[in-house]
């Protein structure tokens, strides 16, 4: 059972949590890529099946006839919106901990659980699937001969202009769905697998960073295994095909159980595990070292 941080504020939260995810996006992104690419990739493309995409191929394939720049396509939609994401999952994960803690100031499993699920919704609605339908759109331009958008700036103004803006919201129950589980899984994993090592630790004792890593690393496989589904769901409604090919979110997951196969939903797992991997330490090491330089806590 963990304990709400009371001397830990919303707008420091917000601070440590947004600093966090900038750093990840920038750092971790070339996987974002690739997942992306892989997910887009379909069996029944114009009726000839293919082969389930390699990502070592995308990635050779991208730096042929991108040069290495291309695995960075659409990375200024990620590293803002991560900013952003990150800076409001901490924040709202801090606040709803605060209202879910016991009279002694104690948060359970669950109620860790629940504070995570309503602060992965809330980050999906406000800045999440703009951000990734923006990032998608970007990136599935590119495997077009001719690729219309020039660029972030570009390719928002001529979404916006085209679809409205319901059109950088596409994909938004997918999402919301799996970004609650994000954070649902990945803090309840992280703050339970974090007490468990404390508890077999002196008092007062400070938790080596490899060690953080190493739980941090535990927590992001637990969630993209829990979350792939949506996350292909996801990423298929934000295509630019969707409007023609899907009327809704169930609608494209059936489409892809019927017409390609169960294992389509776990498409992109490893790059999106290895992104996951690198990408959930770096979030928690320095979302901590930044509480930690503050003064607000040790970490």
């Amino acid at each position: 059972m963990s304990r709400a941080r009371k001397n830990e504020s919303a707008p420091l939260a917000f601070v440590a949590g947004a600093t966090a995810g900038a750093v990840e996006g920038a750092v971790s992104y070339p996987f974002e890529f690739l997942k992306t690419q892989a997910q887009l990739s379909s069996t029944t493309t114009s009726g000839t099946a293919q082969r389930m995409p390699n990502v070592i191929l995308l990635a050779r394939s991208t730096v042929q006839a991108h040069g290495v720049s291309g695995l960075y396509t659409g990375v200024g939609a990620v590293v803002a919106g991560a900013v952003a994401k990150a800076g409001v999952r901490f924040a709202a994960y801090e606040r709803f901990k605060t209202l879910l803690a016991d009279p002694e100031g104690k948060v359970s499993g669950t109620r860790s659980l629940a504070a995570g699920l309503g602060a992965g919704m809330l980050e999906a609605m406000l800045v999440i699937t703009p951000s990734e339908t923006i990032k998608t759109k970007l990136i599935d331009d590119q495997r077009r001969p001719t690729p219309r958008y020039h660029g972030l700036v570009h390719g928002t103004s001529t979404i916006i202009q085209e679809e409205g803006i319901l059109g950088i919201y596409r994909g938004l129950f997918p999402t919301m769905v799996r970004q609650g589980l994000i954070s649902g899984v990945r803090f309840w994993s992280y703050s339970g697998l974090k007490a468990l090592v404390a508890g077999n630790t002196r008092p007062g004792e400070v938790m080596p960073t490899g060690v953080t890593m190493v739980i941090a690393s535990l927590s992001g496989a637990a969630t993209v295994l829990a979350t792939q589904p949506f996350d292909v769901v996801k990423t298929r409604m934000q295509s630019l095909t969707a409007k023609e090919q899907y009327r809704n979110s169930f609608h494209c997951s059936a489409r892809i159980f019927s017409e390609e196969s169960l294992f389509t939903f776990w498409r992109g797992t490893t790059p999106r595990l290895a992104r996951f991997m690198i990408s959930t330490p770096i979030i928690f090491v320095v979302y901590e070292q930044v509480i930690a330089i503050s003064g607000a806590r040790q970490p």
